[in-house]
C-alpha cells in the first residue's frame, strides 16, 4: 500500500486541529484504560491512601451520573474544542426556537463510529449550543459502564455526559422547571457496526424506551440528524450473517458495547490510521414533537408516537439531504 505522507509545510492552525482530534480519539479509545491503570498503580504504591480516599469519594458520588451529572462550563469552553470543531468542521444548525420552560429528548442520528458530532455539539460549547438554545442545558447519554471507571468518570461528566440508564433519563426529563435536554444516540452500539460512508440504515424501529419516557413525563421529542457522521471512518466489511458480524454481536452481548473495526487516516500520513477523515459534519436540530403527558402510556400510545417520530425524522432528512450531498434516490432505512 502506497503511503501518502502529510506535507511538511502544513499550517500551524491545521496541526493544532489534528492535535485536538488526536487527544479526543485517545480519550475515546484509551483514556479509560489509562485511568484504571493509574488508579490500580496508585493503590499498590506508597500513595495508597489517596486511592482509598478516592474510593470513599467514589462511593459517595456513585449516583451522580444518574442524577444530572457534574458538568463544568470551564471544561466545555476549552480552546482545544474550537480546534476540534474546525478539524472537520462541525456545525450545529437550529431550525426553530425551543421553549426553555420545557424538557426535551433529542434523538441523535446516526450514531456513527465515535459520535463525533454529538460530542462536539452537546459536550462542548464550540458550536454555540447555549447561544443557539438559551436557557437549555444539554446532557449526552453514555453507557453506564464508563461511569464505573475511576477518574475517567469525572472527566467525562465535566463535559455534560451522563449515564444512559432509565433512572438517569427520567431524572433529566422530570425536572418541573424545564430546561433540560437529554441527547440520545438512539441507534446505540449496533448501529455503529454499520457506520461507513454512505450508510443510511438506522437502528430505530425497536427502540421505544425513550418514547415511553417522553410520554410518561411529557418531554418534547426532537429528531436530530447529523449529516457527515458516517463519513468519518471506513470499516471492515461485516454484513449480517458474516463470521465477523457474528463475533462482533457476541462481544457486544458480553461487554455491552460494540467493537467496530474501523480505520481512516493517521497523524502524519493520510493512508491509514484511527484518526477521522476531515469531513464536514452538519447537525440539524429539527422541530419538536409536542407530547402530551401520559403517566401510564399504553402500547398503542407508544407505538403511535413512535410512528410520528419516525415520520418527522425521515422528513428532516429528506428536507435537507440535497444540501449535504445526497441524491433523490437516497433514503433512510429503519431497522
Amino acid at each position: 500500500m502506497k503511503i501518502e505522507f502529510a506535507p511538511l509545510n502544513v499550517p500551524l492552525r491545521r496541526r493544532l486541529q489534528t492535535a485536538a482530534v488526536l487527544q479526543w480519539t485517545f480519550s475515546f479509545l484509551a483514556l479509560a484504560q489509562c485511568c484504571l491503570a493509574v488508579f490500580v498503580l496508585l493503590a499498590l504504591s506508597d500513595w495508597w491512601m489517596l486511592a482509598l480516599l478516592y474510593s470513599g469519594w467514589l462511593w459517595l458520588d456513585w449516583d451522580t451520573p444518574s442524577s444530572g451529572g457534574r458538568r463544568s462550563r470551564w471544561v466545555r469552553s476549552w480552546v482545544v474544542w474550537d480546534y476540534f470543531r474546525d478539524y472537520f468542521p462541525i456545525k450545529l444548525i437550529k431550525t426553530v426556537d425551543l421553549d426553555p420552560r420545557k424538557n426535551y429528548i433529542f434523538g441523535f442520528h446516526p450514531h456513527g463510529v465515535l459520535v463525533a458530532g454529538a460530542f462536539g455539539n452537546f459536550c462542548t460549547e464550540s458550536t454555540g449550543f447555549s447561544r443557539l438554545f438559551p436557557g437549555l442545558t444539554s446532557h449526552l447519554l453514555m453507557l453506564p459502564f464508563w461511569f464505573r471507571v475511576p477518574l475517567f468518570r469525572d472527566y467525562i461528566m465535566s463535559g455534560g455526559l451522563v449515564s444512559s440508564s432509565k433512572s438517569s433519563l427520567s431524572y433529566l426529563v422530570n425536572r418541573p422547571e424545564g430546561g433540560n435536554v437529554a441527547v440520545i444516540a438512539v441507534g446505540g452500539a449496533p448501529e455503529s457496526l454499520d457506520a461507513r460512508p454512505g450508510a443510511l440504515t438506522l437502528q430505530v424501529r425497536n427502540r421505544k424506551g425513550f418514547i415511553k419516557l417522553a410520554l410518561k413525563y411529557g418531554a418534547q421529542l426532537v429528531p436530530v440528524f447529523s449529516f457527515g457522521e458516517n463519513e468519518l471512518f471506513d470499516q471492515m466489511e461485516n454484513p449480517s450473517g458474516s463470521n465477523l458480524r457474528t463475533l462482533q454481536n457476541r462481544l457486544q452481548s458480553i461487554m455491552g458495547f460494540a467493537v467496530p473495526l474501523f480505520h481512516a487516516r493517521g497523524v502524519f500520513q493520510y493512508s491509514f490510521g484511527l484518526m477521522p477523515y476531515r469531513k464536514s459534519i452538519h447537525t440539524i436540530v429539527g422541530k419538536p414533537i409536542l407530547v402530551a403527558q401520559t403517566p401510564c402510556p399504553s402500547s398503542e400510545d407508544i407505538e403511535s408516537l413512535h410512528q410520528v417520530y419516525l415520520t418527522c425524522l425521515n422528513d428532516l432528512f429528506e428536507q435537507n439531504k440535497h444540501t449535504y450531498g445526497f441524491n433523490n434516490d437516497q433514503h433512510l432505512t429503519f431497522k
